[in-house]
């Protein structure tokens, strides 16, 4: 017996606001719904799962990871509560129990089967996933620095055991199953560039979860390895999806699961990339010395055959986050490394599916929001910022409106710090005349960050109704989605309660 608090439980049990007695009851009649009737569970049973850490028999500890996502409104698995299966690996290292990382390859689809089911659980209950705190980029790196650069283990179905393993129809699938797969992949990321994450995140929450089951499931080492790398790929868009929508502590999780899927599909640029959609997310709330530490383990783990332009895109990001805490120097050293891996890439080796979208418009799409950034603290780089932004705009294809959306964006904020109001009163209608166009919160935070910037300008008439358009436009402020409120302060005024 471990005679351990489980801490894990604990927190939550006080977030929840339950008696012991009360959650006994409450598991009681969940495991009765599920049917077992037997299950009789009784207030000395909680007490010593919180106090002593002991582990209950299943189906207990499903019940619980319900019991707690329906009463906190996020997605809370077994392993957030601190529960460990039968037969699973004894203590973790010290360096990893904060964040419950890393896991092997047969925990992996475990925790993605799990945490797509939870998701979706409380998608069809209108819940919102935004309870949580997010991990501190520290921590992840901290967490997985060793881990990702190590060769993984054997693909889950090789010669284990997978009857414990959570799974849903689990299958047998062959290359005509992966290849429809990877094109659903490809319209799902479509969607997601022209319309935002919003329309189309639990379809492909629920694709993911159907790839879990798979996972679960014996394939030779090829087949696995992609199954891996299509539950890479959804973990990815899943993610960005939940980031675009505002519900930041699930999108870390999808980030994190991806990590682990790439690796485990030996796929480490993948990894990497997946690595800093994290760290993208943590300079949209606020956190770039978080993200410069996301950016330096992605970077560490990337391999030999990550392509230039790869490296390039990995560059952009790390540059922001250097914008955004003022590094000037270092961000245009960043920015001019990017530049050179770009234009290095001979364009030989076909680029994989999940690069095709960074071309030169969003290698100056970053430049841009980059020097925009810096523009805060360094006025002159301004000027700098809308010659990348209109570049941008000039090379942007059909499809991408949500690109093209932020790339007007980052040009009006750049013409505000550059005293060109007129200018950037263009670009902020051009602006706010798409964005009803998309289900992303991302674009609304961003706005509200350049109307912040329209404050210094109040007075001159073209500004001034400019202003009203957006107060009239803008919806109500999210909910703190875990990052820590809203990603700049903005005017009091646009802040309206939900």
């Amino acid at each position: 017996m471990n005679r351990k608090p489980n801490s894990r439980l604990a927190d939550l049990f006080a977030l929840a606001g339950w008696s012991k007695g009360e959650l006994a009851r409450l598991v009681n009649r969940q495991a009765a719904a599920l049917g077992h009737p037997q299950l009789a569970t009784d207030t000395s049973r909680v007490r010593r799962w919180i106090e002593l850490g002991e582990t209950p028999r299943d189906p207990v500890p499903e019940v619980l990871a319900t019991l707690f996502t329906e009463r906190l409104g996020r997605v809370v698995t077994i392993e957030d509560l601190g529960l460990r299966r039968p037969g699973e690996a004894g203590r973790r290292k010290a360096a990893t129990v904060a964040a419950g990382l890393p896991w092997d390859s047969r925990r992996t689809a475990a925790v993605l089967t799990e945490f797509t089911g939870m998701d979706l659980m409380l998608n069809r209950r209108g819940m919102v996933g935004a309870g949580a705190a997010l991990a501190a980029g520290s921590a992840l790196s901290d967490a997985l620095w060793d881990w990702l650069r190590t060769s993984p283990g054997p693909a889950p179905g090789a010669n284990t055991d997978i009857s414990g393993l959570d799974r849903y129809e689990a299958a047998p699938v062959g290359s005509e199953e992966i290849d429809a797969l990877e094109r659903a992949v490809e319209i799902f990321r479509a969607w997601d560039a022209q319309r935002g994450g919003g329309l189309q995140r639990k379809a492909v929450v629920g694709q993911l979860n159907e790839v879990g089951g798979m996972l679960a499931y014996h394939h030779p080492p090829q087949v696995q390895r992609r199954l891996w790398g299509v539950a890479a790929n959804l973990a990815v868009l899943a993610g960005w999806m939940s980031h675009d929508v505002g519900m930041e502590p699930t999108a870390q999780k999808y980030f994190i699961i991806a990590v682990h899927a790439a690796r485990e599909g030996g796929d480490r640029p993948r990894a990497g990339e997946a690595l800093s959609r994290a760290a993208r997310q943590m300079v949209h709330l606020g956190r770039p010395n978080e993200a410069v530490d996301l950016m330096q383990l992605a970077k560490s783990g990337l391999g030999e055959e990550a392509l230039p332009r790869t490296r390039a895109m990995l560059w952009t990001v790390e540059a922001w986050a250097q914008a955004a805490m003022g590094r000037g120097q270092a961000m245009r050293r960043t920015l001019g490394e990017a530049e050179e891996l770009f234009v290095s890439d001979r364009g030989d080796v076909p680029p994989p599916s999940w690069m095709q979208m960074f071309d030169e418009a969003d290698l100056h799409g970053m430049q841009a929001l980059a020097y925009r950034t810096l523009a805060e603290h360094e006025p002159a780089a301004a000027r700098t910022a809308q010659q990348h932004a209109q570049q941008a705009l000039e090379l942007r294809g059909q499809g991408r409106t949500r690109s093209l959306i932020f790339d007007h964006l980052s040009l009006a904020s750049a013409c505000f710090l550059g005293d060109d109001p007129e200018q950037a009163d263009k670009y902020a209608r051009l602006a706010l005349n798409s964005i009803g166009d998309t289900s992303s919160h991302r674009t609304w935070d961003r706005l509200r960050e350049m109307y912040r910037l329209t404050g210094a300008y109040t007075g001159h008439r073209q500004i001034d109704t400019l202003r009203e358009e957006i107060e009239q436009a803008l919806p109500a402020a999210p909910r703190d989605a875990g990052g820590g409120g809203t990603v700049k302060t903005v005017d009091p005024g646009l802040v309206r309660p939900v």
